[in-house]
């Protein structure tokens, strides 16, 4: 797919304006955000990257057109597992709700900066060194794996090492201040916990991108593609949150369905070059595994007993 300069800028350009009408308008002021209003985000964002693929497919035709919806997929069902741990952060934290949308914006727009680099990356060196698709491919497989055995997800930000470098060049408040980031208290800059936190949001994004792009490069290494596809998928994540926050344990199966995308495109990865899986196989595949986790999930409802439901998960570390 050929793309010149201005589709690059125009695209950034919209991010940019729907980011400021986000947080300059409607979120201006920090509030607790209902299921109503992010139910509402939710079908923008979903509707917004719809609209989105349906130009791709006028402009530029059928394949790159399902490369788009299917990287759009599989990126926010790669997505719905950073809630999880979301979850986890703001409960270790004890994340006020009416902050937890600020620190999920900033959050955003720097995993937005971080995925563009580790796209560029990636793309560089499949066409430098093609043979590295094998090595993404294992990658991936051995996510998929691991997702699957994983018995409960836990954090431990005492262990980030971005925390600890942080504390020992800057000080941190005890208490929160509000929502500020940062404070000054005699004559001297603080940090406050909202600022760690927003710091443990990053650092896990970044670990999820290790197995999110190489994902999605499996399907297509056409920049545009993977870069659109991926910002409208985070974009998206923010509303997300609120709106499954509080309904997640319904889909508590979910797991196991994104432990099999990972491992299935692996598998599409390391069959590169023997046998090529169309688009709207791929495209198929990854439909079916969501729609039939969540129909599991609904089938076989998991009790509040169940430490896999559980939005604590063995979180009692304290700093």
């Amino acid at each position: 797919m050929s793309v010149n300069i201005f589709a690059w800028v125009g695209f950034n350009i919209f991010v940019l304006i729907m980011l400021a009408i986000d947080l300059g308008i409607f979120h201006k002021k920090s509030h607790e955000i209902s299921l109503k209003e992010s139910l509402a985000w939710t079908f923008v964002w979903v509707f917004l990257a719809l609209i989105f693929n349906t130009g791709i497919y006028f402009f530029a035709g059928r394949e790159p057109a399902l490369a788009f919806l299917t990287g759009y997929l599989i990126e926010k069902s790669l997505s719905m597992d950073n809630l999880f741990v979301f979850l986890l952060i703001f409960s270790y934290f004890k994340v006020a709700p009416i902050y937890q949308h600020k620190i999920l914006f900033w959050g955003i727009f720097g995993a937005i900066i971080m995925r563009a680099i580790f796209i560029a990356a990636g793309i560089t060196l499949i066409k430098q060194f093609h043979w590295i698709i094998y090595i993404f491919g294992a990658l991936l497989i051995y996510s998929g794996i691991k997702l699957i055995f994983e018995q409960a997800k836990e954090i431990h930000p005492e262990r980030n090492p971005v925390i600890k470098i942080f504390r020992r060049f800057f000080p941190v408040t005890k208490d929160y201040v509000g929502g500020k980031f940062f404070v000054r208290q005699n004559s001297k800059i603080f940090a406050t916990p909202l600022f760690i936190v927003l710091l443990v949001v990053e650092t896990t994004d970044l670990i999820f991108a290790v197995d999110s792009i190489p994902a999605i490069l499996s399907i297509t290494q056409d920049p545009f593609i993977v870069y659109t596809s991926n910002v409208f998928a985070i974009l998206g994540l923010r509303a997300l949150y609120f709106t499954l926050s509080s309904i997640i344990r319904l889909f508590h199966l979910l797991n196991y369905g994104l432990a099999v995308i990972l491992v299935f495109v692996g598998v599409k990865m390391l069959l590169e070059g023997i046998f090529e899986i169309p688009i709207g196989i791929s495209l198929a595949v990854v439909m079916g595994i969501l729609i039939l986790s969540v129909i599991a999930s609904l089938i076989f409802p998991c009790s509040k007993k169940e430490m896999l439901c559980s939005s604590g998960n063995k979180n009692n570390q304290s700093l």
